[in-house]
């Protein structure tokens, strides 16, 4: 697998079909006065294309920074961001397998779970307990695959990684591979969430969202539901259980009590078809990343666009996360990160 492929969902195949889910913006509706912070590599950011946030019990920030941005190859890594210094931990100061770093999730005792985007052999995914890192591999573990996409952590503990080949669980001692023979709708994992009930979806590449509750895997797809894509990008859960769908190139899909809503360009006020990201902060309010038209939230009545002249200056926004205060952060593909208060 090459360099292409290792960046299928995120800049490739999406930048081709992105101008085709563009619409020009009329006169969006104007937000409430906001305030922006802009952090980039000039103030301690290692990358400015971050690709994945996670945030401990601390409230501190852990960035997953790509080593590529626009498909030129810059410095990448894991930086930690306590609100006021940065650190920045790479493969030539600490444990870490890599650089391109494309995933990060932290579990109940505060480890750390970094994964690799490469396409090359050997990267995989690194655990950081605080001193130590450790490093698992397809030659020296389970896991299915080197190239991680995602990284989930249930309530009970298990470690679920999206890779280019499938995905792993890991229990703390064995590992299961779940694919298209056994489970999924497609092999190519790009999302996980874990729901309340502790059930896990997944988001593939071409197969839709496949639903694992333990035992049982149900899949939803293009064929036998209402979902309007089976390539997706993103999942969210709000309060209610509702189930929000990122699509490549189809806008959002809500899933609620078994009937399926489609949001698009078409009849709503979303600014593209092609969503990255998918959040629901503390008031309900669902926020959309798009790649190449910026972020659109939408409160259940009134959608809202976040374009550059509204305080932030990248359309493609590849991850968002919201800590306690609501404070709004999202990784971009080209300036780094933004927070929003508002």
């Amino acid at each position: 697998m090459n360099k292409l492929f290792s960046e299928l969902g995120y800049i490739l195949i999406i930048a081709i079909v992105v101008t085709a889910c563009k619409k020009e913006p009329t006169d969006p509706y104007v937000p409430k006065t906001q305030v922006w912070t802009n952090y980039n590599s000039s103030l301690g950011l290692v990358s400015n294309c971050v690709k994945d946030i996670a945030i401990d019990k601390e409230g501190n920030k852990w960035f997953a920074a790509s080593a590529y941005s626009s498909d030129v190859e810059v410095d990448g890594g894991l930086s930690f961001f306590d609100g006021t210094n940065w650190t920045t931990f790479s493969n030539s100061n600490s444990g870490m397998n890599g650089d391109h770093v494309t995933a990060v999730e932290i579990d109940q005792e505060g480890n750390k779970w970094i994964g690799y985007g490469q396409s090359t052999t050997g990267s995989g995914v690194t655990q950081y307990d605080g001193v130590n890192w450790t490093t698992y591999t397809s030659s020296n573990s389970g896991l299915c695959s080197d190239q991680v996409i995602a990284i989930a952590i249930d309530s009970t503990g298990n470690k679920w990684f999206g890779t280019s080949y499938g995905l792993s669980r890991f229990d703390g001692t064995s590992w299961t591979t779940y694919n298209s023979s056994n489970g999924l709708g497609a092999d190519f994992v790009f999302v996980i969430t874990v729901d309340p009930e502790n059930n896990v979806w997944v988001g593939t590449w071409g197969g839709g969202v496949a639903k694992f509750d333990g035992t049982d895997w149900l899949i939803y797809n293009t064929t036998n539901s209402g979902i309007a894509e089976d390539l997706i990008t993103a999942i969210a859960i709000d309060e209610q259980g509702v189930m929000w769908f990122g699509t490549s190139v189809s806008g959002i899909s809500k899933f609620k009590q078994g009937i399926w809503t489609t949001y698009n360009i078409y009849n709503t006020g979303l600014m593209s078809n092609n969503i990255t990201s998918v959040a629901i902060d503390q008031k309900g309010v669902k926020w959309f990343g798009t790649n190449g038209f910026g972020l659109t939230s939408f409160d259940n009545l009134v959608w809202t666009t976040y374009s550059p002249q509204y305080g932030y200056i990248d359309y493609a926004v590849w991850c968002i996360a919201i800590d306690k205060q609501d404070k709004k952060w999202f990784g971009t593909q080209n300036n780094g990160v933004f927070t929003l208060v508002d």
